[in-house]
């Protein structure tokens, strides 16, 4: 297994500057996940991001920028939808194993490793959907039950709030992991809001990663119609 200990000093640097501290069972656990990735990522390609600082920087602190504008709480049923190689929910579930995380991935190879990861790490507080998001966000177990939702490279946000919305319960927050292009996607959006029920709370721009990180808060004030999410494909092929 590729050796993934220590942290960088460019991402130890990063936590600390974001005022973010984590035990050393949390830090090994981190590690390890790094570690699985890089030996997954030689057999099946999950991500373009290849050595273990990459993967540190690229995949781990990304995710974890979520802490320095908003905490996990006891008992939030979280859901990332799109999880691909686990990013955000994995390191946030990892940071704060209080919060339980559906993966929502329909990509085989990559729902595979994110159920290896619950016996690997350990991480028995994930829970791993290898399904559509469309029909995740139909199922009436997964409905309006979650707290949170986490999405990160997955869709323009027209697209991404027809996959995300129709899963939170009404006062729940949806967190869109975006880049430089976040103004043009909000804008793009207001349609898209309008009809699924949601606005947009706040936009947070992340400092110190070499990359542009803006965290776009959008929460749920009125139920998202039955019809929504559409069916498979639909969404993307005719946002909102």
């Amino acid at each position: 297994m590729p050796a993934a200990w220590p942290v960088p000093p460019a991402v130890q640097n990063l936590f600390a500057a974001w005022g973010l501290q984590f035990s050393p069972a949390v830090t090994r656990a981190f590690a390890r996940y790094v570690a699985e990735l890089q030996t997954w990522n030689a057999r099946f390609n999950l991500t373009a991001w290849r050595t273990a600082d990459d993967i540190w920087l690229h995949l781990v602190a990304d995710a974890l920028s979520l802490l320095t504008v908003y905490d996990l709480t006891p008992g939030q049923q979280a859901v990332d939808v799109g999880s691909g190689a686990g990013i955000p929910g994995v390191p946030l579930h990892l940071a704060r194993p209080y919060t339980s995380f559906t993966l929502v991935e329909a990509a085989g190879k990559k729902a595979r490793f994110l159920e290896h990861l619950r016996t690997a790490l350990p991480a028995p507080g994930l829970t791993v959907l290898p399904r559509r998001a469309e029909e995740v966000g139909q199922a009436p177990a997964h409905r309006e039950r979650y707290d949170l939702v986490v999405a990160r490279a997955v869709a323009p946000l027209p697209v991404l709030l027809e996959y995300v919305l129709p899963l939170l319960r009404v006062g729940g927050v949806a967190v869109a992991y975006k880049g430089e292009r976040a103004p043009q996607e909000i804008d793009a959006a207001a349609r898209a809001l309008d009809i699924l029920g949601g606005r947009v709370r706040a936009i947070h721009a992340i400092p110190g990663l070499p990359y542009t990180r803006v965290l776009v808060f959008v929460e749920k004030h009125q139920p998202t119609p039955p019809r929504y999410p559409r069916r498979p494909g639909r969404p993307r092929k005719r946002p909102l």
